[in-house]
């Protein structure tokens, strides 16, 4: 069920119980168990955790569907802490996904007839789903679900950071916590154990643990603990008369004060109540006591019961023999955990730390050596590599971008206050200003819309005939001089580009746009920025960004900024050329100015 080789994903953001998982990967010495949280319908974010005495990032996704290849490849469990309302839905999405061999789900309440359903759909899949109502899983040693077993010194105590001989089995996790360190202080210590949750309905029930059980070499004995109400651990007493299981039972059924009372016995944190005689607690001992089980006569003679079933298997105890894992430097691990300090600041694309400054985890000698800027620019900014026709691109959209005229907003503001004294930096920061929907905006606005537009797979007229009607003009479509008469050299050079491209769905979307609003204006072309935007977009849907990755980064400016890198190697050259030119403070003509 589990392993060392286990690894998690959390759905929904329960950063705290994926903090205790990775402490407990600490504790054990293995790989970070949690791979990425699912963050219903939020977008990609990166959460801080620790792993070890090291801060690591830890994404989350808005579904199961948007994790990437990688993490999907070498995740097998779903920790489910969806609320009652919606556990169900998670759940389906999980078994649908085929990416799961364990899903553990912790709402309670869960209606019955959501969590029948999920045991029928699950005949399709045979993942194992434990729960609804669990609040614990661990594989000692091994791999550990949220809380389980609470602190670290709990766990030091019961030896869980070790792998042992004993599987322990149980309805609630709570009232069995204790159980650990009983079995801990008189045996050498458990190997899995589970709490398969305190509604009617289990998905996995005893019986499956049973099976596992049984098959599992290494486990020499099992102790399970149950409730009143449910009837299928009945059939356990069945399994071992008819020697499906051959290995030690130590078993107790909790609520034998029923049978000395007038009035049903009711758990109040679970509502078990038993309805029918099989349902009772001493039906249940008395059935496992009559099938050779390990069965004591109280609670109190539990633990004495399992010491004596542990001395059957292993005469030697308590001599601590065939665990695996590490005992020592424990107080170390802990004593670094409980001194762990936050970070104030993350950064993912560079470190100097080393003997040779790194941009993306690469040395920039290679850089140097191999690449040109446009590989420095995606490596920063996206943390990725470019095939070679995306590199010329970006090359030559930052030589075609690099200046327009003195006459546009931002190149008048920047030359304005170079006259009036200011610094080149002064003098830039004044054309940033002037970035918005009206200068320099187009090529974000552009990709926005053309990018939803290709997802939902609208057609050129609907859209055109949308923006009509929206009363928004389109972005990326319109030059105040140039025209299907009067053509923009840049936008054929891009052009031509588009040929060596692998697929150009939203330039070609972008040109039957063109086409449509042509027939209105001569002048309402596809000018460089909406030609920009439409091959950014082709090429981040080429190296496989989804729509959802796609928006993540036009919301960010990511396309605007191709825009603001290109531009201000020509606004330096505009304020240089005022600065050298010795050019006096600017003062509008009174002829320029109507005054009303």
């Amino acid at each position: 069920m589990f392993s060392r080789n286990s690894f998690a994903i959390i759905y929904w953001l329960q950063t705290q119980a994926a903090q205790k998982m990775l402490d407990f990967d600490y504790l054990c010495e293995r790989e970070a168990s949690v791979l990425a949280f699912i963050n219903a319908g939020k977008q990609k974010i990166n959460h801080k955790l620790f792993y070890w005495d090291t801060e690591i990032l830890i994404p989350s996704y808005p579904n199961i569907i948007s994790l990437p290849e990688q993490i999907k490849q070498k995740t097998d469990t779903l920790v489910n802490f969806a609320s009652f309302r919606s556990a169900a839905q998670a759940t389906n999405e999980a078994l649908e996904s085929k990416i799961f061999k364990n899903v553990i789900i912790i709402a309670e309440w869960i209606p019955e007839r959501q969590t029948i359903e999920i045991i029928e759909k699950n005949k399709q899949y045979w993942v194992n789903i434990i729960g609804p109502a669990t609040v614990w899983a661990m594989s000692a040693w091994e791999f550990r679900v949220w809380n389980t077993w609470g602190s670290l010194d709990n766990i030091v105590s019961s030896k869980l950071y070790q792998k042992w001989s004993i599987w322990l089995v149980s309805k609630s996790g709570g009232m069995s916590n204790e159980m650990r360190r009983i079995i801990a202080d008189r045996t050498n210590g458990t190997s899995i154990s589970i709490a398969l949750g305190w509604d009617k309905y289990n998905i996995m029930t005893f019986t499956d643990v049973m099976k596992n059980f049984e098959a599992d070499d290494e486990v020499k004995m099992i102790v399970m603990l149950w409730e009143i109400w449910w009837r299928e651990e009945n059939k356990i007493a069945d399994m071992i008369t008819a020697w499906e299981i051959k290995k030690p039972v130590v078993a107790w059924c909790i609520g034998t004060i029923g049978d000395t009372l007038k009035w049903d016995v009711q758990f109040w944190h679970a509502w078990a109540k038993s309805n029918a005689n099989e349902e009772t607690a001493n039906y249940k001992n008395n059935k496992l006591k009559k099938a050779w089980a390990h069965v004591p006569e109280s609670f109190i003679d539990f633990w004495d019961k399992i010491e004596e079933a542990y001395h059957q298997v292993n005469p030697g105890f308590p001599k601590e023999e065939g665990a695996r894992g590490w005992s020592y430097n424990i107080s170390e691990k802990i004593k670094i955990m409980n001194n762990r300090k936050s970070t104030q600041f993350t950064s993912t694309i560079s470190d100097e730390r080393w003997a040779e400054l790194t941009y993306n985890k690469r040395p920039i000698s290679e850089y140097a050596q191999k690449w040109s800027f446009a590989d420095v620019i995606w490596n920063l900014w996206l943390k990725k590599d470019l095939p070679e026709y995306a590199l010329d691109f970006i090359n030559t959209t930052l030589i075609l971008l690099a200046d327009h005229w003195p006459a546009v907003s931002g190149a008048t503001n920047a030359i304005i206050t170079a006259r009036a004294g200011n610094d080149l930096k002064s003098s830039l920061i004044a054309w940033l200003t002037t970035i918005w929907p009206k200068f320099g905006w187009a090529i974000d606005g552009a990709a926005n819309y053309f990018s939803q537009a290709v997802h939902d797979k609208i057609t050129p007229e609907k859209f055109v005939e949308s923006m009509r009607e929206a009363e928004i003009n389109i972005p990326g479509i319109w030059h105040k001089v140039k025209s299907k008469f009067n053509p923009d050299k840049r936008c054929e050079i891009l052009l031509n580009l588009s040929k060596k491209f692998p697929q150009a769905q939203h330039l070609q979307f972008a040109l039957e746009v063109e086409k449509l609003t042509l027939e209105k204006k001569s002048n309402l072309i596809l000018n460089v920025d909406g030609m920009v935007a439409a091959m950014f977009l082709d090429i981040f849907q080429d190296i496989w960004m989804d729509y959802e990755e796609i928006k993540e980064y036009i919301d960010i400016w990511i396309f605007n900024a191709f825009f603001i890198l290109a531009r201000t190697t020509g606004f330096i050259g505009h304020i240089i050329d005022q600065k050298r030119s010795k050019e006096w403070l600017y003062r509008t003509p009174w002829e320029d100015i109507m005054y009303d």
